[in-house]
């Protein structure tokens, strides 16, 4: 898989959640598109939404309910396409949204890999790939990033790093979508600053791509 084939996966990834065209995200002028709810969307995302700000760094594509749609629109045509997503701009959206009971919400940056760099990292403890059936019984708060409770179904793959026989540090990928599986990931504190994220996330990457799928991420707390 190329940088170019990853970027257009993700267009076109984009284009489903938000019910546009995948060239949409490279226009200079901001789009309003009418939210429709894709069951193909990412899987975490709410169907339909009221209202949903993506860009790609050109413009603002605005996904919307048909009452806000006229607030929305003064809001993203107020402001170059990356003040939208900042304070104090955002408190000037939430304005606009409070005759309708609504507020803004989450907040994130998502990242692609750059294929050409994506190797696999040392790490100082063994590494080893565990399926659905490895990772059944580590639905538990300290491993709430790289697995979901609420999606169970969806987590496909994961990397752990082991201490003897003691888990140390876990990355997992859930099928949020056909194309894109999205990586979380966590350490335990006394095991941080070791490089051992940096490990676990590239060789799940690594596996992604095995399996012609295209990794992501985002901060934790943001989907």
């Amino acid at each position: 898989m190329t940088n170019k084939e990853v970027w257009r996966v993700a267009l076109e990834q984009s284009a489903i959640d938000c019910s546009c065209a995948p060239e949409d995200f490279l226009k200079t002028e901001n789009v309003i598109t009418a939210a429709v709810g894709d069951p193909r969307a990412r899987a975490y995302l709410p169907r339909p939404v009221e209202c949903d700000l993506v860009s790609y760094g050109s413009n603002v594509v605005a996904q919307v309910s048909e009452r806000v749609r006229d607030a929305v629109t003064g809001y993203v045509n107020a402001y170059p396409a990356q003040r939208a997503f900042e304070t104090p701009h955002l408190y000037v959206l939430n304005d606009a949204l409070a005759p309708f009971g609504l507020k803004s919400c989450y907040i994130a940056e998502y990242f692609l890999p750059d294929v050409d760099a994506v190797r696999a990292f040392p790490c100082p403890y063994e590494v080893r790939l565990l399926g659905p059936a490895d990772f059944a019984g580590l639905y538990t708060p300290e491993w709430s990033n790289a697995l979901c409770n609420d999606r169970k179904h969806l987590d496909v793959l994961a990397v752990g790093a082991f201490y003897g026989d003691a888990l140390v540090g876990l990355a997992g990928c859930s099928a949020d979508c056909e194309d894109m599986y999205q990586i979380g990931v966590d350490v335990l504190p006394g095991y941080r600053r070791r490089g051992v994220a940096a490990a676990l996330t590239s060789r799940l990457a690594l596996e992604i791509f095995a399996l012609g799928k295209v990794p992501f991420t985002a901060p934790p707390g943001a989907t």
